[in-house]
């Protein structure tokens, strides 16, 4: 095992991790910008460096700087989790040049799954069909080229940036003349995002559910999936609650168990398929009819994580450590002992009422629930902690655990209206999606299970 592990992000994930490392009697090492010097996760770890300013291109996305803060505290280890240069393979190439282990895939394996397209082939040789597209990146000037692959997969589409990610460089056309335009609006995003401007298209599938399954592959050949988590309840194409198992009517019954049986062979064949070592999540996408279609790879640990931690009592970080440092996955994991039903839920300083437009300013009050069976929160915040532009919004994650998905829904509306939460700006109060998540949660979509990415942007336009 590693003697000292820096962790190259901020907020709730630098905190869970560095919680796993310590029960794991690891030394840790924080970085922060000049926005967190008194963050949460600069208090919880065992040394801290500075690493930049407080816009991200200065602090966290500044690999030089974080070179130098390995090499400065002599760490073994750097955990990239989520987001940020997780799945950048030049940054993982730098940490091993640096004489330390990236916990993560090869950086092979984040080059092939980071572009989409590569991605798409790579599924397909694998076996596993993603939605019909074109094979390839598609000129937005080539008007000529875009309405052929158009009329060929056929509307609705998707245009889709060929590195995007987090639901950025995407757009619907449902009608041919919108298509150039849509077409340079993704190109431009993903050049602005990803210094990526190729796109390409997709078939839409109406009324979609996404869905995801959790794979954990180790060096010596053992490749394992640990459930499926529905992530369908989003916003702007990124998701708010996620829970495990799916309650997709598809999967219940004889053929239901059938379909997740393939589910997580078609998974486990992706990820295999480019010899892929450490934690992942398949991201899949179903039609009305359940038919499951390949969407992506996020070669890293999931934001929804703790969903499949609380119903396989594994500790996904703990593994991801134990992979890196070339040990074998326990063989148990082979069938995994699922129990009941977990929920997720992330709380933000967001308005759902104006298109979920952050809400900077300060914690004025926080009160979380009592500690309780089936209860966790995962945060990065405490009372007084401010919550600036510089980074994304997540406040927290509230995940609960019941035998049932009753119960689990249950025990998070309750864990909601125990929640105290306020959040001032210079000119009075602001927002976050606390009361949102409960409408939603009461929702008869939700509650009966039969829902589509749809059904958030849907409840809060009303």
């Amino acid at each position: 095992m590693f003697r000292r592990v820096l962790v190259a992000n901020r907020g709730e994930i630098a905190c869970r991790i560095l919680k796993t490392c310590e029960r794991l009697d690891l030394q840790t090492v924080a970085v922060f910008s000049d926005a967190d010097s008194s963050a949460l996760h600069v208090t919880l770890a065992d040394q801290a460096v500075r690493i930049g300013g407080a816009p991200v291109k200065d602090s966290y996305l500044n690999v030089p700087a974080l070179i130098a803060a390995i090499e400065a505290t002599g760490a073994d280890a750097v955990h990239p989790g989520y987001g940020l240069l997780s799945e950048n393979a030049d940054f993982a190439s730098a940490v091993a040049q640096a004489g330390a282990t990236f916990v993560g895939p090869s950086p092979a394996a984040l080059t092939a799954f980071g572009d989409k397209i590569t991605a798409r082939a790579l599924a397909r040789a694998a076996g596993v069909e993603p939605p019909p597209g074109s094979d390839g990146p598609v000129d937005p000037a080539d008007a000529e080229r875009l309405r052929a692959e158009a009329e060929r997969v056929g509307l609705p589409l998707l245009v889709k940036a060929a590195g995007g990610g987090g639901g950025i460089g995407m757009q619907i056309v449902r009608a041919l003349a919108d298509l150039p335009k849509a077409a340079q609006t993704c190109a431009d995003r993903g050049r602005a995002a990803f210094a990526d401007e190729r796109v390409y298209l997709e078939r839409y599938l109406e009324s979609p559910r996404h869905i995801e399954v959790q794979v954990l592959c180790d060096a010596h050949g053992r490749g394992v999936t640990l459930g499926e988590r529905e992530c369908s309840v989003q916003r702007r194409h990124q998701k708010i609650i996620e829970e495990s198992p799916s309650p997709a009517g598809f999967f219940d019954g004889e053929s239901g168990r059938a379909r997740r049986a393939e589910l997580f062979e078609n998974a486990l064949r992706v990820v295999q398929k480019a010899g892929y070592v450490g934690a992942g999540t398949v991201a899949f996408v179903a039609d009305r009819a359940g038919q499951l279609y390949f969407l992506e790879v996020n070669a890293r640990l999931q934001v929804e994580h703790p969903v499949t931690e609380m119903r396989t009592g594994v500790d996904l970080v703990e593994l991801q450590l134990r992979v890196a440092a070339g040990e074998a996955l326990p063989e148990e994991l082979a069938a995994p002992d699922f129990r009941g039903h977990a929920i997720e839920v992330r709380v933000y300083a967001e308005d759902p009422a104006k298109q979920f437009i952050p809400q900077p300013g300060r914690i004025q009050r926080l009160v979380w629930p009592q500690s309780q069976p089936g209860l966790r929160i995962d945060t990065g915040i405490v009372e007084g902690s401010e919550i600036t532009a510089y980074y994304d919004p997540l406040l927290a994650k509230v995940v609960t655990h019941g035998r049932s998905r009753q119960e689990a829904r249950e025990r998070m509306l309750r864990a909601l209206e125990e929640t105290e939460l306020e959040l001032v700006g210079p000119k009075g109060p602001r927002a976050t999606n606390l009361e949102f998540l409960k409408t939603i949660l009461r929702d008869s979509r939700f509650t009966s299970g039969d829902y589509d990415t749809a059904l958030a942007e849907s409840l809060a336009r009303r």
